[in-house]
Parts: structure tokens; sequence; C-alpha cells
């Protein structure tokens, strides 16, 4: 088995990293099962020991494989978790009404797919970010209540959403409270008289800060995929949630349109 060129010459490990993931996506290899040892890579490429550690190291910097020690380089298993974005479809009813809580959402999604959902909950008073103080209407640096909730399926880390309120909303309510309310944010929400009936999402992606890639487990080469929302009733913006997923285990899913199937 040789390493192709082409008109552009990107480094011998580049390329042959590119020709493992594609025998990996190819399924030539099982979630679980081990790549082949070093020596016989040198000797399927005809390259050096240290282009194979190399092109190695790109993958486990990927997510993509594991080194365990003394036993070698396994395929991780797939635990992709899927997670619809937006809980109905967007079509325009009779009659607004409320959004789904997430919670509920998040809580069906991993009873559907026979896994277990945990979530640790985290409340504070924080200086608001230049973003959320704009959609929320506030001032750079205002103060907002931040609700954090950090989401395992499996016991594996899957997402960290955290929940802006202006601090006169939410302080002194149930939002915070360390712990899940019964019926969601959104039932405490319409007690106040801010019922949620519109949102706008954005979806970015950046590279995690140390402390997000320790807790999700990430390798360097890993991304966030970053989902914010901010909801509304007809008096204005009530809340912006942030909600941040490990890229190699997360797929949002956008269904459009009445009788829309999963994909």
């Amino acid at each position: 088995m040789t390493i192709h060129r082409g008109p552009v010459h990107p480094p011998k490990y580049q390329r042959l990293a590119a020709d493992l993931r594609r025998r990996i996506e190819s399924g030539e290899w099982t979630g679980g099962g081990r790549l082949p040892v070093e020596t016989e890579l040198e000797e399927q490429y005809g390259v050096a020991r240290n282009t194979v550690r190399l092109a190695v190291d790109v993958l486990v910097n990927e997510g993509r494989v594991v080194r365990i020690q003394g036993k070698g380089t396994y395929l991780r298993e797939p635990c992709r978790h899927d997670h619809r974005v937006h809980a109905r479809p967007p079509v325009r009813p009779a009659r607004r009404g409320p959004l789904t809580p997430s919670g509920e959402v998040y809580a069906a999604e991993a009873q559907a797919a026979g896994r277990q959902l945990t979530v640790d909950f985290e409340v504070a008073a924080v200086r608001a970010r230049r973003d959320i103080a704009a959609w929320l209407g506030l001032r750079p640096e205002d103060t907002v209540m931040m609700r954090r909730q950090l989401c395992r399926v499996d016991q594996e880390p899957y997402a960290i959403e955290e929940s802006h309120y202006r601090a006169g909303l939410a302080a002194g309510t149930p939002l915070m409270q360390d712990r899940p309310v019964p019926g969601g944010d959104e039932r405490i929400l319409a007690q106040l008289g801010r019922t949620e009936t519109t949102a706008t999402d954005h979806l970015t992606a950046r590279m995690p800060d140390p402390a997000e890639a320790a807790w999700f487990g990430l390798g360097p080469g890993v991304p966030l995929l970053v989902n914010t929302r901010i909801s509304s009733d007809r008096r204005g913006p009530i809340r912006v949630v942030e909600t941040r997923y490990a890229a190699d285990r997360a797929r949002l899913l956008y269904e459009l349109g009445e009788g829309a199937a999963a994909g």
C-alpha cells in the first residue's frame, strides 16, 4: 500500500493520517477494535516509525482512537448522541404556545436511545458577557443570574447548558436553586408572567478552553459545538441559553416542517 502523491505535498504523516482516517470511516476497523501495531503500519506504508507515531497522534487528537498503555491503539466506541434542537417543527400555529422545556427533550431522547441521563446543577450571579448583555438589553458587565446544567449520558460528559437571566427576574425564585425544577425552568418563567413563545438560535463552533477540555475529556483537536438560544415573549427577550457540546459525541438535529423525519 502506498500513499498517493498530489500536486500539493503535505507532510507525509498528514497523508498517512488521512489514509488511516479513510480506512476507519470505511469500516475496516470496528469500534473498540485495535489498530495494527506500529511495525505493521511501517511495513504497509513503507514509512519510518516516527511518521506512524505522528499520524496516530493526529487521530488521537481528533478523538478517533485512544492509546492504552501496554495494550495498543484502539478505535473509540461510537457514542454519538442525537439532540433535537427544535423540540417541535417551526410551523406557524393558529395560536402561539410555549416552547417545549429543554430538560424534557434531553430526558426523552436519552430514554428513547436506552441511555441514562444525569444532570448536575450550579447557580451563580455573574457579570454578563458583552454579547449576552446585548441580547438581554443590558449594559456590558451588568450582573445576570446564571443557571448551569452539567449533562452526562451514560456517565460520559455530553453537554454544558448555561441559562442567563436578568437578575431582577430570576433572583429569589426556584430558578436559582441548584436542583431540578418540577416542570422545567419554563414553568417558573410562565408563573412569573414571562412565557417563552419564540426563540432565535445561533450555531457556532470553537475550540474549548482548558477547563472545558478537561471536563469533557477532549483531545486537543476536538472542537465544541455551541448553540446559543435567545428566547422571548411579546414583551421582549427573557433569557439566553448557551449549550456547549463535544463535537465527537453530539449531533444537533433541526427538523423543519410538519412530518419531518429523523436523520
